[in-house]
């Protein structure tokens, strides 16, 4: 394990307690009403209930690193069949502009809300970087990604799970095999991303090369042992949610001889990499998507 300690921005007029219910807020542990009535209960001190609640809920204006229309990168959408899942799923599909042969392609995954502002950026970022990024929105067949996470959560936990893995699964062999691939597939993937990025090296293991999760649960126990892509494991200090599970799967990870890494970002929130709210944390950010960036290339490749 690596700890990351690096300066960041003062938030410290916002209370840890406020992060952590905003978590249970955005994971659909309490309701809206609930959230909102312990944030004024900590309001006060400089700072009021609408600061807090503005400085939580994502802001998409903030979270455009590369433009949608940015002349080094091609983004369309493109559909896939997944017959195990919802039949058919589609996704954000975005090239590198002027770049002769295949590429090494890479899933990105978003959180529990659809196919977001932030996941499109972030594939957009991928493309800038010389990778072909593929993010699907399995909101897809319920209308896509509503223009609010509000919404976009209550819609993505209408759906099956099980058939929600298998749409990723689906998307995951799609890109592998699509005709601009090298053949060669990494996953990037945030909070519930996270978790189908643990999911897919677990469940696919021929499939996947290489695994970037940010905070993400991991797969089930039973199908650890299948692990093959090394993994780069990026969790925050203060997401005490999530970090529960990492001794355990750490253990496992050792025990099956798995090619991981993992780095602690001090005083980082869960979703310190999102850049629409108050958990984003710049410095820890930026290192984490390098590091990212290094893992592919590494293992996409060079290897």
């Amino acid at each position: 394990m690596t700890k990351v300690n690096l300066e960041e921005p003062n938030t410290a007029k916002i209370p840890q307690e406020a992060f952590d219910w905003y978590d249970e807020y955005a994971h659909g542990d309490i309701d809206r009403r609930t959230f909102l009535r312990r944030l004024a209960g900590v309001a006060g001190a400089g700072i009021t209930l609408a600061t807090l609640s503005t400085a939580l809920t994502p802001n998409y204006a903030l979270a455009e690193q590369v433009s949608f229309n940015d002349d080094q990168i091609t983004a369309t959408y493109e559909k896939f069949a997944s017959p195990d899942g919802y039949g058919e799923g589609q996704g954000y599909f975005v090239t590198p502009k002027n770049v002769e042969g295949n590429l090494p392609v890479v899933l990105v995954i978003h959180e529990n809300r659809g196919l977001n502002p932030y996941i499109k950026d972030v594939a957009r970022r991928l493309a800038k970087a010389g990778f072909i990024a593929f993010a699907p929105d399995i909101l897809y067949t319920l209308g896509g990604y509503p223009g609010n996470d509000d919404q976009g959560k209550v819609m993505q936990k209408s759906l099956d799970k099980d058939k929600v893995e298998q749409d990723f699964i689906a998307a995951a062999k799609f890109l592998k095999a699509h005709p601009l691939s090298t053949g060669k597939l990494g996953a990037v993937g945030f909070c519930f991303g996270g978790y189908i990025v643990n999911m897919l090296a677990a469940t696919i293991p021929d499939t996947l090369d290489a695994g970037v999760p940010f905070y993400g649960t991991p797969a089930k126990e039973s199908l650890r042992k299948n692990i093959k892509a090394p993994l780069l494991i990026q969790l925050a200090e203060l997401d005490k949610r999530v970090n529960a599970y990492w001794p355990e799967y750490e253990a496992d990870l050792k025990k099956y001889q798995v090619d991981y890494q993992m780095f602690l970002y001090e005083k980082a929130n869960h979703g310190f990499h999102n850049d629409s709210t108050a958990r984003y944390a710049p410095t820890m950010a930026e290192l984490a998507w390098e590091r990212s960036i290094d893992f592919f290339s590494k293992h996409l490749i060079t290897s």
